[in-house]
């Protein structure tokens, strides 16, 4: 196919193999397969023979003409337009034109598309139409993914997990209650994560959100969400304003309940000079290398007595010498009550373990507390999740952890969990005012006497485990007669042994709710295999692919590479993941996935370019066997699945016995015993 010469199609919309493949929801490796296959597949338009590039217009109706297109929604096909724009503030004023037009399918011209080039406009009007006809709200969430995905670079969002988490921590702290509906303010509002979160955490009617966001394109989107959200539920009254909230502060006359912020780090340009004088810095004015400190409080002057603020800081801000003095002020009067230490991996920059600041402007009247006595310090880096940082720590308990330890916040008497402690201040204002919550706060705590027995008896029985399995899968046998024919998933496709059922992306996640279904994705496997986001009941009935007790899962990325039997609760499966579900009466579902997990099977499957290259699920291959030995090799599997388990689990175990054993010897925790003594006298 490389010997096709690009045709000169300048108004064509170009693709490539990859958004090709994720339009038909199949591999990249099949649609190669197509253009090799298929003398009527289209002729690139441009790029290279190694990264060719395809017209839209005539993928589409290949696909439509070939039957590939399957049950994928139209956005799929509409994603592609968005790009040719260029332009990331185009793009994202697109889509919130496209947003305004759904809502109200009459609105044409009006002042929010001013700007825009008439491709643009087209565009939009577009993207309304197919989201009147697929769902206005799922195609905007569709859209607003894709665009934060595509510039993610150029973008710092708050994860939805950690939204939520900010808004629960911000209503626990809060103290005393409001006049009127409940008020979220956040200054530096991105696409409106974090106040979206607090509206939907406080579960109030009639709550009002107020938001700044400097950068046009990022309000336009904030008001976008907030008009789907509105259009929900009524009683919601927003206010989002495109302006730098420290140099022109909109809402300086206005105050809230609660706030959260993820303000925008180490800027210098944040508007010393001429905000040298102003009433906000009643703790002192923040030196030009603290723009950190000019939003901690800028939100402690929009908060109601009692109102709190959680907001997102580098951990440099908690220890830096230019800002002990606006620390100290801080902590004497009461207004920063905890600070949270976050794992690395929950927001960007990933490398770095982000902390949370939890503030609270001074309560009135009766309802005022003892303030200023003590800091609740929060160390929950040891709930990072091993693997790849960027699919975050473990949230869920990450979440349940933090809000037990606020529980404590003004009981400075009660016990807060291990990794939490209430330090007076006389520990905290000494010459560098350094509020790190690992500071203070020790790593774990020794094993006793009891638990490193108990731990060395766990290592035995490991051991002697790992030894029974040694001994009966070294009893297996060099096949003798000639070897047995074997099949493809695509055969057993055809031959209707099972079917094949492909993951994609959802256009919304959450949190775990009674009626949720857990997400798994790539990213999860290559951490602990535990997902980390959920599905609500209805997207997941709607849009997932969801794998059943008994599926075989199959991970088709050459980095992640795997095949399992899921038992348990049905389980939503992400991009590059596939459920097989067998005919049981034709094929042993253990069985199958022994076969299909062999490394060999999927290095002969795989593309082989790059360490993200995936794995042709149809090209696996599986042994052709009578179901009653199947059941044999099945066992055998299953042993050998067992087997790698333990082996993993004996030597993770083994090495935090030996560094445990190491420190307290080390501190003279541990000394030697008789036995060793007397080994260590014996001449060799």
């Amino acid at each position: 196919m490389s010997s096709k010469k690009p045709q000169s199609l300048p108004d064509a919309v170009p693709v490539s193999l990859a958004e090709i493949a994720r339009i038909a929801g199949v591999g990249r490796a099949a649609v190669s397969n197509w253009r090799r296959r298929h003398d009527s597949f289209p002729s690139r338009i441009g790029g290279t023979d190694v990264s060719p590039q395809f017209s839209l217009a005539q993928v589409e109706q290949w696909l439509r003409d070939n039957g590939k297109l399957k049950d994928i929604a139209g956005r799929e096909l509409l994603w592609p337009r968005f790009e040719t724009l260029g332009s990331r503030d185009e793009s994202g004023l697109t889509i919130a034109e496209a947003a305004r037009r759904m809502r109200d399918p009459r609105a044409r011209g009006a002042a929010a598309s001013t700007g825009l080039s008439s491709e643009a406009r087209v565009l939009a009007q577009d993207a309304a139409k197919l989201g009147r006809a697929e769902g206005s709200h799922e195609t905007f969430e569709f859209l607003l993914q894709r665009w934060l995905e595509t510039h993610v670079r150029q973008l710092s969002t708050t994860p939805p997990q950690l939204a939520t988490l900010m808004a629960r921590a911000a209503l626990r702290a809060r103290q005393g209650e409001s006049d009127g509906p409940l008020t979220v303010f956040d200054p530096a509002c991105g696409t409106g994560h974090l106040p979206a979160a607090a509206a939907e955490e406080s579960g109030e009617k009639g709550a009002s959100v107020l938001g700044c966001e400097r950068d046009p394109a990022l309000a336009a989107l904030a008001r976008a969400r907030f008009g789907f959200l509105t259009d929900e539920e009524p009683h919601l009254h927003t206010r989002i304003s495109t302006a730098d909230a420290l140099r022109e502060d909109p809402f300086a006359e206005d105050t809230a309940d609660i706030a959260l912020c993820n303000p925008p780090f180490n800027e210098r340009d944040w508007g010393y000079e001429e905000l040298a004088t102003d009433q906000r810095w009643t703790h002192g004015l923040p030196p030009r290398t603290e723009p950190e400190l000019a939003w901690v409080q800028h939100l402690l002057a929009h908060l109601r007595p009692g109102g709190s603020a959680v907001v997102v800081l580098p951990p440099a801000v908690a220890s830096r010498k230019a800002g002990r003095r606006i620390r100290s002020s801080l902590l004497r009067t009461g207004a920063l009550r905890a600070v949270v230490a976050l794992p690395p991996g929950s927001a960007q920059p990933h490398s770095v373990s982000l902390q949370l600041w939890i503030l609270r402007a001074a309560p009135s009247g009766s309802e005022a507390t003892r303030g200023g006595q003590d800091a609740l310090l929060i160390d929950a880096t040891s709930f990072a999740r091993p693997g790849a940082r960027e699919a975050g720590p473990d949230w869920s308990a990450l979440d349940s952890f933090v809000l037990k330890a606020l529980e404590t916040l003004d009981h400075p008497d009660q016990t807060p969990p291990e990794g939490a402690a209430h330090i007076p201040l006389l520990d905290l204002l000494d010459d560098e005012v350094d509020v790190t919550p690992g500071r203070y706060i020790a790593a774990g705590t020794e094993a006793s006497s009891s638990e490193l027995t108990q731990s060395w008896d766990e290592l035995a029985s490991s051991l002697t485990e790992l030894s029974t399995h040694t001994a009966q899968l070294s009893d297996l046998r060099f096949a003798t007669e000639s070897a047995q024919t074997q099949t493809t998933v695509a055969d057993l496709v055809k031959a209707g042994v099972l079917t094949l059922h492909t993951g994609k992306q959802p256009p919304r996640t959450g949190t775990a709710a009674p009626d949720s279904v857990p997400l798994l994705t790539v990213p999860d496997l290559l951490m602990d295999g535990s997902p980390s986001t959920h599905l609500p009941a209805d997207e997941a009935q709607e849009h997932a692919t969801v794998a059943e007790d008994g599926d075989v899962v199959v991970a088709g990325v050459v980095r992640a590479f795997r095949a399992w039997v899921h038992e348990g609760p049905a389980v939503a499966l992400g991009p590059q993941l596939h459920a097989l579900r067998v005919d049981p009466e034709r094929l042993d579902a253990h069985f199958l996935a022994g076969c299909l997990r062999a490394p060999a099977n999927g290095r002969q499957a795989g593309t082989h370019t790059s360490s993200s290259s995936r794995v042709d699920i149809r090209r696996l291959q599986v042994r052709q066997l009578p179901l009653e030995e199947q059941a044999v090799y099945a066992d055998t599997f299953r042993r050998l699945s067992a087997f790698e388990r333990l082996l993993v689990r004996t030597g993770a175990l083994g090495k935090e016995l030996a560094d445990g054993v190491s420190d307290r010897m080390s501190t003279h925790g541990l000394v030697p015993g008789p036995a060793v003594r007397s080994r260590a006298h014996q001449p060799d």
